[in-house]
């Protein structure tokens, strides 16, 4: 029987409620919310354990730079297991579960989403240890939290009789309750429900494929025609598409007979809106969070942050005030829940903060957006040593590009050439062209785009180092 625990750990969420700092380009899971470290890194970090083996990441294709960027830069080796689409949990986990049994049936797989913060690892990692035995007896172990208020924002567990070791059996999954409810699952000691998960790969792929045997053979088809890429397992996007979009929770937890549950204290938070971050910060003598260019007058219970714009506030209370470079968010600290609903409007009306901010990282460095109109937009690129943007062309735009520093490689057609700084290079619309940066700093360039639509999928790619074409 192995000896280590198989961490799994699922980067695939996209935090839109806690928006504008957490979008599809940028998700919660990668943004420091609470100290130095984003909260994907934190989880990397209460693994280095040796209870622990390599974890294994999950996370989609647009996202493989950021998880890879963010282990290195804290020494934390890792495996990658790429999605080629989004289908919940279920199948997430279901997929790393099948290609870890491929080698060791009876491995015991910690799962992990890779938003929460746990302020206690060291008592994080005591719970896991003492799941071990039911995990190893064929228990689907879920980790409770214990209750210290009447929460509608958690789902909730209520525990049975006591069965190996400290867990419990489950008796009820219940879902985000109302007030009334949640105060009497609070007085009858129901768990806060975590979404972190132990068990081992064998049994958990034979009770998914007992309660949903077409998404299990879909998801054994995606491992068993899975591809290496790039260092990378990819699953095979035409059977994993063919997987039920659902969450571990609906598909085996509350159906099956070998649940259990684990009463964990390690200082959780699912960190779910901005309310919960508020919580779980530091306060001043009046109750206010402020992170960077903030000031507050006569002002109690807020929560402000701020990433360079000066925000002020005078004689308000209970308010979330979060300010980016090209959004902002005001609401009341009780509606924090609905900030997803802005995000559903923003995005009906299409605007691209909804999903994009003004400044995205790419494997080979970043942009940020300057300024945009109708018909072109101003962007400032930083190519790192080393980084070479995908060999691609535009159906609908034009661009020019004005060197500010260092010494960029750039094709255009059949010509290459290196420009410096203050030099200028036109890309004609439908040219074939690259930026590269040959050199040991990095490059910056203004790029001017001019055309009908300027939007991020009128690239066509017909080559790339990062496996994106």
């Amino acid at each position: 029987m192995p000896a280590r625990i198989q961490p799994v750990i699922l980067c695939g969420g996209s935090g839109t409620r806690l928006w504008p700092t957490s979008r599809t380009s940028l998700p919660k899971q990668f943004v420091p919310l609470l100290g130095p470290h984003s909260t994907f890194q934190q989880t990397l970090l209460r693994l280095q354990s040796p209870l622990f083996a390599r974890p294994i990441i999950v996370a989609n294709r647009d996202h493989r730079h950021l998880v890879e960027k963010q282990a290195a830069a804290i020494d934390a080796p890792i495996s990658l297991l790429l999605e080629p689409e989004r289908r919940d949990s279920g199948p997430a986990i279901l997929a790393a579960c099948t290609l870890v049994a491929q080698d060791e049936p009876e491995a015991v797989v910690l799962v992990l989403p890779s938003d929460h913060i746990v302020t206690e690892p060291r008592a994080f990692r005591r719970a896991v240890a003492s799941a071990l035995p039911a995990a190893r007896a064929g228990r689907l172990v879920t980790f409770g939290i214990e209750a210290d208020h009447a929460s509608t924002e958690y789902g909730w567990i209520r525990p049975g009789e006591r069965v190996e070791a400290r867990c419990h059996a489950v008796c009820k999954f219940a879902e985000k309750p109302d007030a009334v409810r949640a105060a009497s699952y609070l007085s009858n000691r129901w768990m806060w429900n975590s979404g972190n998960f132990l068990m081992r790969a064998d049994t958990l792929c034979s009770e998914y494929a007992a309660f949903d045997p077409d998404t299990a053979a879909a998801v054994s088809a995606a491992v068993e025609a899975a591809a290496g890429e790039g260092g990378a397992t990819a699953l095979d996007p035409d059977s994993f598409g063919q997987a039920r979009k659902t969450s571990l929770d609906f598909a085996v937890m509350e159906k099956t007979n070998r649940a259990a549950v684990a009463r964990m204290r390690c200082g959780w938070s699912d960190v779910g809106n901005w309310n919960a971050l508020w919580e779980i910060s530091e306060h001043d003598a009046l109750g206010n969070v402020s992170r960077g260019a903030a000031e507050l007058f006569e002002s109690e219970g807020c929560f402000v942050s701020s990433d360079g714009l000066v925000t002020s506030l005078v004689g308000v209370k209970d308010l979330v005030v979060v300010a980016e470079k090209d959004a902002i968010l005001v609401a009341d600290r009780s509606r924090c829940g609905d900030v997803r609903k802005m995000v559903e409007i923003l995005r009906s009306k299409g605007h691209s903060q909804a999903e994009w901010h003004a400044s995205s990282h790419r494997p080979w460095g970043s942009y940020r957006v300057l300024e945009a109109s109708d018909g072109f937009q101003v962007k400032r690129i930083t190519v790192a040593p080393g980084g070479r943007l995908s060999l691609q062309k535009h159906r609908h735009r034009a661009e020019h590009w004005v060197v500010v520093r260092g010494c960029a490689r750039v094709t255009v057609d059949d010509t290459v050439a290196d420009y410096r700084e203050s030099e200028h290079i036109f890309i004609p619309l439908g040219s074939i062209h690259r930026l590269e940066n040959p050199g040991n700093d990095n490059v910056e360039l203004i790029e001017v785009q001019l055309g009908s639509y300027l939007g991020e999928d009128d690239i066509v790619r017909l080559e790339d180092a990062y496996h994106r074409a």
